[in-house]
């Protein structure tokens, strides 16, 4: 795994978890009744951006219909809807939309990633499926020039610091907790700063906890802190 592109195509191949690959693919065999026409993914989704992106966005997991179905991350689900609007009012996307491969997107400077591969059911894996995932997420980062990481929610936060801290860099003990708008400054390879956001689902744009100035605010700030 000497670069992305062949961590990417390994990632899509894993099948270490069978309660994880047995659920992507009989969602990908029943499908949703709206998306009965398309051919879903049904495999582990790789990450999305540029291999020098200085900025990482780490998530929690594929969703069922969206990444699951699309094979890209975030992509045709309402939290997808969410970030890359954001993304692309602060500069770091081409346009808006996220809806399927080939629809035209490209990002800068960012690279959108999770800690979890595939799609679990009901968006909760399990500590022994996150940890199985582990390793993918470590080199993903390894082989990344960030500088900056926004974590989208705190599972994310949870999965991303025993990453870090494996990698080299110091994680304070104990462990920052997570919070929207929290940054934490970690020394390391290189100086890298981690930001929390409240994750991009329904569950918290549909009730104001979170809203789309709030997701612009930390990617600009994460924007400046990576460089970019």
């Amino acid at each position: 795994m000497s670069d992305l592109a062949s961590l990417d195509q390994q990632v899509t191949e894993c099948r270490a978890c069978p309660r994880l690959v047995a659920w992507r693919e009989e969602v990908a065999r029943v499908k949703r009744a709206s998306f009965a026409d398309q051919t879903y993914w049904g495999r582990p989704v790789p990450g999305f951006g540029p291999p020098d992106a200085p900025l990482a966005i780490v998530g929690l997991a594929p969703a069922a219909h969206g990444a699951n179905r699309t094979g890209r991350m975030f992509t045709g689900d309402r939290s997808g809807d969410v970030l890359y609007a954001a993304l692309h009012a602060v500069g770091l996307a081409s346009q808006p939309t996220s809806t399927h491969i080939g629809d035209g997107l490209e990002l800068y400077g960012v690279r959108v990633t999770a800690p979890v591969r595939c799609a679990p059911p009901a968006n909760k894996p399990t500590p022994a499926e996150r940890d199985n995932c582990r390793p993918w997420l470590a080199r993903e980062l390894e082989l990344l020039p960030v500088r900056a990481i926004v974590v989208l929610g705190a599972f994310g936060w949870q999965a991303l610091l025993p990453v870090l801290s494996s990698a080299g860099w110091q994680v304070p003990v104990p462990r920052p907790r997570f919070g929207h708008a929290v940054e934490v400054e970690l020394a390391g390879p290189r100086p890298l700063h981690v930001l929390g956001c409240y994750h991009v689902s329904q569950q918290n744009t549909f009730t104001g906890k979170l809203t789309p100035a709030m997701v612009e605010a930390v990617l600009t700030r994460a924007k400046d802190l990576a460089g970019l």
